[in-house]
């Protein structure tokens, strides 16, 4: 028994490259969901991609950024860490001597 293939107008196409590139779902749950081959929608995004749509934070930009955020994060720690030493060191200095 063979399948009847399927055809997909324009509109379809460029609406479901959209939704791809604007979910954080995999490109096969997506797939899975508009009842289209993975494979036919990869070459649609392929074909009909535009990059107005695409997060902020995605693939390698994402890991950029997190990593930036930890080093942010050391860096609070530590500037943290020298307030209170600096602190302490002021209220030392600070009493009055005998």
């Amino acid at each position: 028994m063979s399948m009847k293939r399927q055809h997909y107008n324009e509109t379809f196409k460029r609406e479901a490259v959209k939704y791809v590139q604007e979910q954080a779902k995999s490109l096969e749950q997506i797939a899975d969901d508009l009842n289209v081959n993975p494979a036919t929608l990869r070459n649609w995004v392929g074909k009909y991609r535009e990059f107005e749509y695409e997060p902020v934070n995605q693939g390698e930009t994402f890991r950029q950024q997190s990593h930036l955020l930890d080093e942010q994060k050391r860096e609070i720690d530590e500037l943290k860490e020298e307030i209170a030493i600096l602190k302490k060191a002021m209220h030392i200095f600070s009493k009055e001597k005998n």
